[in-house]
This record gives C-alpha cells, sequence and structure tokens, in this order.
C-alpha cells in the first residue's frame, strides 16, 4: 500500500536554506554592489550606457582578414542573412554578426561549458564550475578539435572565430552589452578573446539537456525508500504500443534486406522500470543509496541549463508529408523544438549564402543556430530541409564504484583513478584547486557533493558485492564524453542535396542522439542518428549498475547501418514527437525503455490522417493550425468521469458546470481549461505526490508520514514531518504524459489503493476509491482557483494561471529589481499545455507557470521555399531594449509565423537594412 501522508506547511530546516544558498545564480555582493554602483553613478544608467553595446546594421565597416566584400542584409526582425564569395568569408562574417548580437550569451556559454563561470560571478558558481570540471566538457571538446574534426570543420572554426575577435577588438567590455556594464560595477572581468573550441564545447552543453533517462534513473532509485517494486512499476507503466504508433511503422535499418536484419543478439526490453526489472533489485537497506542520489540530483539541479530544463520535460515536434498530401504537391516539414524558455531565445536565425554555389563556395543555408557556433543546425538549404526532436535513447547510465585510497574496484582487482588537477578562479576571491578522479565507466560525480562523499553506505546490492567500507561512489558513463564529430555533421547537413549524403551526415552526429527528419523536392524520411551503446545482458539501464565487474559494461555501440530509419512511407507521412522510435517486438536493440508516452505524436498523427483521410491537401497553413493545437488528451479521458461525480458544494457544482460543454482545448480564455489543470494537479497531488518520498517533492512542502521501515500503520503521535528537497520545475508528479498513462491504466481498478489518502490538515474527510478522490480533486482545485483567480468563475481564465515570464539567464534571475526589470519581459498569458502539441509546459507538482515551450516554430515548403514560414521565440538581438529584443514574442504567443525569405530575390525585398563589410 502506498504510505500514509498527510499536509502540513512550512520549512524543513537546515537543508532548504543550504540548497537555495547552492542555487543561487549569481554572487549576491555582485548585485548589491551592481545597484550601490548605479545609485553612484547617478541613479540608473544613462540612455548613452543602454545604447553604447547596440550594433552598426548599416552601412560600410572594415573587417581586417576577409578576402572580398560581404553583405549583411537584416529584414524587418532583424534577421541576417549574409552573402560573401568564400567559405571562410561566410563564416568569419557569421562570427562577426552573431557577437554583434549576441556576444555576452556567447560569452557565459563558453564560461558554461569550461567551467568558469565564478570568474565571471563569484563564489556562488563555484560548486557548479566543479562538477562541470568533472564532466570535462570542455576538455572533450578540445580532444574533438584536435583530433577528430576534419580540416574543413577547423578551417569554419578557425574563420568563424576570426570574425567574433574581429568584432571585439578595440571594444571596451561595456560597448559589448549592458550586462558588462554591470560586471564592471564589481570588478575587472574582461572578455577575452574567442578559441574554436568555444564553439565546439557548445554542442557538449546541448547533449548534456538532452541526455536521455538520467533523472528517472535517479527518481526510481529514490522510490525504493518509501515504494515496493509493483508500486513503482506502476508508476513507470509500459508504453503504449497499440495507442500511439512508433515513428518508424514501415522502415528498416538494413539497406541490403529491406527489413529487420535478426543478426543482433540483444533481446528487446520494456519500458523501464517493470515490475519484473525492479524485483531483481536485491534487498537492504538503501538509505544511504537514497541521500546520495538525492545529493547528485541536487548538484543537477543546481546547474545552469543550456538548452533545456536541466534533462526533464524535453521534448519537440517534427512532422513531414509527403507531396503526394499536399497543396503545392511536394513535401512540408514542420519542427518546433520545446526547450526552457530564455531570453534571448536559444536559438539565432540566419542564412548564409554564397553568391554563387560552386564546388568551392557551397553554401545556400538558411534557419536556427546557436549563437557562439558556425553553420546552421536545422533550417533547409536550396534542395533539401531536416529538422530534429530529441530522440530520448538512453545513451548515460550510472555505476555504483567501490572507492578505496588507492583506487576503485574492477574484477577483483583495485585500478587506479586516472587524475587530473583543475584551478577555479573566483572573481573576487581566491582560487580553489581541485581533483578530478575518473574510472573506466567515466568521472566520479560523487566527489563533487557533499551528500556524496560516502555514497551507497546501505546500498542494497547482491552478496557477490565488494565490502561497502566507507560507501560506493557514484560514476558517469556518457557517450558525450567520448570525442566525436558532431560539430562535421553540421556543416555536412548543410550542404547535403540527397537523402543519400543526408544520411551520411547523420552518421556523423554522434552525440546527442536526435530524431532527424528529412525531405526534398519529391521524397520524405526519418533517421535515427547517434553513438548508441549496447548493454551486457541484465542491464537495461534503469538503476544504477555495479562498476566492480565487468559483466555490466557496456559491450559496444549499435552500427549506423543497423539504426532505424524510413523513407518514402506508403502512408505518406513521419510524425516524430518523442514517442518510441521501433516496436519494441521488432528491434532486436534496447534504445531506452524511457520514451515519451506519445500522447503529442499520436495526435499529430490523428490529425494528419484526418486530413487525409478526408480527401484534403495540406497546406503550410494546416501545418501551423497543427502546431498550435491545444487539445487534451487526458482531459478526454477524465472530463466524461468527472461529470458523474455528485458533489455535495454548489461551488463545486458551479465548476463542474464548466467541463460540461468544453470541446478539451486549452486556450488562454478558457475557464474549463482553467479548473481541469486544478483537478488534474490536485488530483495527482493526492493520489500520487504525498506518498512520494520528500527528495522527489517540491522544496519546502512538507508532510507527516510514517517512518520509513515501519512494519504497520503508525500512530499519528508516531509520524515524522518530511519537507520536500526539489525545485518547483523538477518535482514529480510533473503531469505529463508518463502520468497520463499511469492514471489511464488505474481509472479500470477504482479501489486502487493509490486513489487512498490520509485525512488533510484542512480537515477534509479521506478518500477510500477512486471517485472520493475524484471528488476531493474537484473541491480542492475549486478553492485553489478561488484563492488564486478569484470567487467568481467569470474571471477565470487558464492564461492568468498558465503565464511565461522570459528571463535573462544570468543577472535577470536574481539581484536588484531595477536590473531584473532592465532585462526580463513578461508575463504572457499563454494557452496550451502539458503534453499538447502547442507543448507549453508546466510542472503539475511545482504550479501552472510556464517552465518549457515550443523554443521556435518553422515549417518549410519545399514546393516553393519563399513561402515558407518560421519564427523564434523572443528575437534576434540580445541587447536589451533593442527593437529586435522580443519583437517576436507577441507573435510566437499568438502562434503566428513570419515569412521566411530564401532565395536573393526574395532576402533583397524584405531587407530593411544594409551592412557591407569591406577586407
Amino acid at each position: 500500500m502506498p504510505p500514509n501522508t498527510t499536509a502540513s506547511s512550512g520549512q524543513q530546516p537546515g537543508k532548504s536554506g543550504r540548497k537555495k544558498g547552492r542555487k543561487a545564480r549569481l554572487l549576491v555582493l555582485l548585485v548589491v554592489l551592481a545597484l550601490i554602483g548605479g545609485l553612484v553613478y547617478g541613479g540608473f544608467w544613462t540612455v548613452s550606457t543602454v545604447r553604447a553595446s547596440f550594433p552598426q546594421t548599416s552601412g560600410s565597416l572594415t573587417l581586417k582578414g576577409l578576402s572580398g566584400p560581404v553583405e549583411v542584409r537584416r529584414d524587418g526582425q532583424g534577421v541576417p542573412h549574409v552573402y560573401a564569395d568564400s567559405e571562410e568569408d561566410l563564416f568569419m562574417a557569421q562570427g562577426f554578426v552573431q557577437a554583434q548580437d549576441r556576444f555576452y550569451e556567447m560569452d557565459v556559454r563558453r564560461h558554461l561549458t569550461a567551467g568558469r563561470l565564478s570568474e565571471m560571478f563569484g563564489e556562488s558558481q563555484v560548486s557548479t564550475d566543479e562538477f562541470l570540471r568533472t564532466l570535462g566538457w570542455r576538455r572533450v571538446a578540445q580532444q574533438e578539435y584536435d583530433k577528430k574534426l576534419s580540416d574543413s570543420t577547423k578551417k569554419y572554426l578557425q574563420a568563424y572565430t576570426k570574425g567574433v575577435n574581429a568584432y571585439l577588438d578595440g571594444k571596451e567590455a561595456d560597448e559589448l552589452s549592458l550586462e558588462y556594464a554591470a560586471l564592471a560595477l564589481t570588478g575587472d572581468y574582461e572578455p577575452e578573446a574567442w578559441t574554436p573550441v568555444d564553439s565546439v564545447a557548445w554542442l557538449k552543453a546541448m547533449a548534456w539537456d538532452l541526455r536521455g533517462n538520467m533523472q528517472d534513473e535517479i527518481d526510481r532509485s529514490l522510490m525504493t525508500s518509501r515504494l515496493d517494486a509493483d508500486q513503482i512499476a506502476d508508476l513507470y507503466p509500459g508504453y503504449p504500443f497499440a495507442r500511439n504508433k512508433p515513428i518508424v511503422q514501415e522502415g528498416a535499418y538494413s539497406e541490403l534486406t529491406g527489413t529487420w536484419d535478426q543478426k543482433a543478439t540483444a533481446a528487446p526490453q520494456g519500458q523501464g522500470g517493470t515490475a519484473a526489472g525492479l524485483a531483481g533489485v536485491p534487498a537492504g537497506d538503501a538509505a544511504g543509496l537514497q541521500s546520495q542520489l538525492a545529493g547528485l540530483y541536487g548538484a543537477l539541479d543546481d546547474l545552469p541549463t543550456a538548452v533545456g530544463v536541466n534533462g526533464n520535460g524535453i521534448g519537440s515536434n517534427s512532422w513531414v508529408i509527403a507531396g503526394t498530401h499536399t497543396v503545392s504537391g511536394a513535401p512540408l516539414l514542420a519542427n518546433d523544438p520545446h526547450l526552457s524558455p530564455a531570453l534571448p531565445s536559444v536559438w539565432y536565425q540566419m542564412g548564409l549564402h554564397c553568391r554563387t554555389v560552386s564546388d568551392t563556395c557551397r553554401y545556400d543555408v538558411s534557419g536556427y543556430t546557436f549563437s557562439g557556433m558556425p553553420g546552421v543546425v536545422i533550417g533547409h538549404n536550396q534542395t533539401i530541409a531536416w529538422g530534429f526532436t530529441n530522440s530520448g535513447v538512453d545513451v548515460v547510465d550510472l555505476y555504483l564504484q567501490k572507492v578505496t585510497p588507492e583506487g576503485y574496484q574492477y574484477d577483483g582487482k583495485t585500478v587506479p583513478f586516472a587524475t587530473r588537477e583543475e584551478t577555479i578562479k573566483v572573481a573576487g576571491g581566491q582560487s580553489k584547486k581541485i581533483v578530478v578522479r575518473e574510472t573506466n565507466n567515466g568521472p566520479l560525480l560523487s566527489d563533487r557533493d557533499g551528500e556524496l562523499v560516502q555514497v551507497g553506505k546501505k546500498a542494497g546490492v547482491d552478496a557477490a558485492a565488494p565490502d561497502r567500507g566507507d560507501g560506493y561512489g557514484v560514476s558517469l558513463r556518457w557517450t558525450a564524453l567520448d570525442p566525436g564529430t558532431s560539430m562535421d555533421a553540421v556543416f555536412a547537413m548543410n550542404t547535403a542535396q540527397n537523402w543519400k549524403e543526408f544520411r551520411a551526415a547523420a552518421e556523423l552526429f554522434e552525440v546527442p542522439s536526435q530524431n532527424l527528419v528529412y525531405a526534398d523536392k519529391k521524397n520524405i524520411g526519418y533517421q535515427l542518428p547517434g553513438r548508441i551503446p549496447i548493454r551486457a545482458e541484465g542491464h537495461d539501464g534503469s538503476l544504477p549498475a555495479p562498476g566492480w565487474d565487468s559483466a555490466s559494461r557496456w559491450t559496444g555501440w549499435i552500427d549506423q547501418d543497423e539504426l532505424p530509419y524510413e523513407y518514402n512511407p506508403k502512408r505518406g507521412y513521419i510524425v516524430t514527437a518523442n514517442q518510441a522510435v521501433v516496436d519494441e517486438k521488432e528491434y532486436p536493440y534496447l534504445l531506452t525503455g524511457d520514451w515519451s508516452y506519445g500522447a503529442r505524436s499520436q495526435r499529430i498523427n490523428d490529425l494528419v490522417k484526418a486530413k487525409i483521410d478526408g480527401g484534403g491537401k495540406i497546406s503550410t497553413e494546416d501545418m501551423r493550425e497543427m502546431q498550435t493545437d491545444s487539445s487534451s488528451e487526458i482531459a478526454k479521458l477524465l472530463v466524461p468521469e468527472l461529470l458523474k461525480i455528485d458533489p455535495e458544494d454548489e461551488d463545486v457544482r458551479d465548476a463542474q458546470e464548466l467541463l460540461e460543454h468544453w470541446d478539451r482545448t486549452q486556450t488562454p480564455d478558457s475557464a474549463a481549461a482553467a479548473y481541469f489543470n486544478a483537478v488534474w494537479r490536485n488530483l495527482l497531488r493526492l493520489a500520487f505526490g504525498n506518498k512520494l518520498p520528500k527528495e522527489l517533492r517540491v522544496e519546502g512542502q512538507c508532510l507527516w508520514v510514517e517512518p520509513v521501515n515501519t512494519t504497520g500503520p503508525a500512530d499519528e503521535a508516531d509520524k515524522v514531518r518530511e519537507c520536500g528537497q526539489r525545485s518547483a520545475t523538477q518535482a514529480q508528479p510533473d503531469g505529463g504524459d508518463r502520468w497520463f498513462e499511469v492514471v489511464r491504466k488505474l481509472m479500470e481498478e477504482p479501489d486502487s489503493e493509490w486513489w487512498t489518502t490520509g485525512e488533510t490538515a484542512s480537515g477534509r474527510p479521506e478518500a477510500t476509491n477512486r471517485d472520493e478522490l475524484l471528488r476531493r480533486a474537484m473541491i480542492d482545485a475549486r478553492w485553489e482557483l478561488t484563492a488564486k483567480l478569484g470567487k467568481n468563475m467569470d474571471t477565470w481564465s487558464w492564461g492568468r494561471l498558465h503565464t511565461l515570464y522570459l528571463k535573462n539567464q544570468t543577472m535577470g534571475t536574481a539581484g536588484p529589481g531595477f536590473l531584473q526589470h532592465m532585462l526580463n519581459r513578461g508575463p504572457w498569458e499563454l494557452g496550451g499545455g502539458e503534453s499538447t502539441v502547442n507543448a507549453t509546459g508546466w510542472n503539475a507538482a511545482g504550479g501552472y507557470g510556464v517552465v518549457w515551450v515550443p523554443s521556435m516554430r518553422m515549417v518549410v515548403n519545399l514546393g516553393d521555399l519563399d513561402k515558407s514560414k518560421w519564427i523564434n521565440l523572443t528575437g534576434a538581438s540580445g541587447h536589451a531594449y533593442s527593437s529586435h529584443y522580443v519583437d517576436q514574442t507577441d507573435a510566437w504567443a499568438k502562434g503566428e509565423l513570419y515569412e521566411w525569405p530564401s532565395s536573393a530575390a526574395a532576402v533583397k525585398k524584405a531587407t530593411q537594412e544594409t551592412l557591407t563589410l569591406n577586407p
């Protein structure tokens, strides 16, 4: 039976305060001094200070190092299209232009990837830098640059670097960005020259946030302190293949046979966390491991996000339609990656055009890239288009390690650590030296958190495990810590002209593993790329593995020609939205046990199929409308049952009536959507949230619970008070489509113990079955919204609850109000929701605020590329008060798209400003 809990309020003493201290993004002294400095220098910065960093975007400039003139044409949104006569000039200009708009963002990114944030922001970032140095992103990026990348890629990186440094040359820091003016009030930080490795390292940050199931691996382990194997299995149900289609339905991985090649020997695996998988966890007191894994999660939670919500909730939509089903007769491709909101947006729109495309100048590409990185990541050239979604493939495992002063144990022998010393420089403080220890299964993460020093003191392990001594360590095996060729893949995709060349480019894209959709003027396709491990028999990556046993190590990699793909499937479309890539019964390798459960993907499949089956042809506008679909799949399941409940309270009945004629779409003005989502949130809290261990619950939310390891019901006097330890954006149950599936199955078990609750502090009676708990959730939701939105339901709307704030990711998250006011923007009241196609995600455990978004949207029309459409979350500029800082956000919030010029004639027509860069 799930543990009995009683709600209370208040803070857990000690730990909560320590964690809040760790989570500070900036040194408090920095922002206090910034405020004082601002007053000393005349109240606030003058207009000239704010505008000092605005770039020149028209006229002409001399750029030493160019071989010929380059034109930079900007449209009405300030999006640049660069025209040059050589590839080196093209990428040099790209570096210059991105530095004009986004250098502060680029500078922070390289300090993040190198574990050098303390050099900019002081002592508060030391623990973050320690963790990042232990991972060694920058170190691996240097190895890639030195040993793995092609000569042409290095040439482009060097040209890009020249452009960035040409922009920096001769400028004071406050001429680069408003943020540097703030930093100048507290110290003498000066940006250093850019390097090619700074660009390569950003791919590691992207890979980290898209790394797979590491959080699930930790969460399942943490759950064992309060839940048994069967209960945990209830919370990780199998993927619903019968209802939600996988990506590949007609494809193959063997070019020779055209079918699934059965030469592989690994048995197919089910969804991670099944009862069978967890039943194999040896019995034992796991309290020590609980504490240590919670500490690890805390360290992960404290890391600044790179392109996502630290691995949780990361998703995306992409789909491609064959020309037989489109208005133009040529394919359409849509993509909208779901990432954490940032200001400026993680994406930078850009066009890179050789004036004359030839063997010596091959680029004519447009799309989305990252500031600080040459090339285009997602977009189209004049022949093909491509998009990405996160595959969710499991490329990371945690290993328990038996640690001694001499090394770590492996197959009965002690192996010395590979060690390196790292020096962390601290703005306004003394440098700190750390020693990083590495095993044959990666760096020892447990060295980087005080709660991890004695990992596994009481970890449940089998009799063959080595003596635990002072505890087991935790190491990380992750494919991105091996040097790879993903930077080569970016340029190869930019110049690919057909499916064969695109697949060859995909083979280079080792990390992160992404779903790639493809279209040219006549064909559509899908390819799963990536360096994907093959695990030893009996290991599925769902829980930490024993590092002392060679039998638990990865045994190899899935060959590229054995990875799933589709090309021109008979159905005429391909949908990827983080669902299962293949049916587990038909594919011999384990890709992951933790797919997204397919709520979004199946809704897109249904929308496309309905249009085709109705005899219609799909247009660019149809694709846009599909991107903004806000239908709630969980509402379709639950609302009919909620309408059967007979609440006694008249106010609750009035709220219930909102659902009677609701079409299940979550528009910003919908009162019904507001009430339903409040019911959903309270249902999850009552049925699951109050039964989870403190390590998974929201920080500061406290419960009276039965002590761990009690054998029978405890008296109220015996209960202990436990307070949550996880941030509101990361806590569980988050309400995503895994929880859709959990509740869907339990709806068929009205007397399941999950539907039971204890009496709450408010005095409401306990629930003993499904309908009683639904009634309780409806009551609690009514009074929650009364408190938040008022008693009058005519004033309720989903958008009032579901708001988006855009924050500068450094100085906009802490510090004096005047600085945050200058850098941050919002709120926007949004529609959409969790696991809808319009995926404006929110965490049900923490609240209704938007925590991830469609970070951009695009629809590429292969029939006429100039009829393609796109939009970014914010704008081209990273300069606060630039007219292009957030000039796309209002349209983005409404689901609108802008024209996307591609041809030289269309770009010229759209041009508002032209800057000529002369040698």
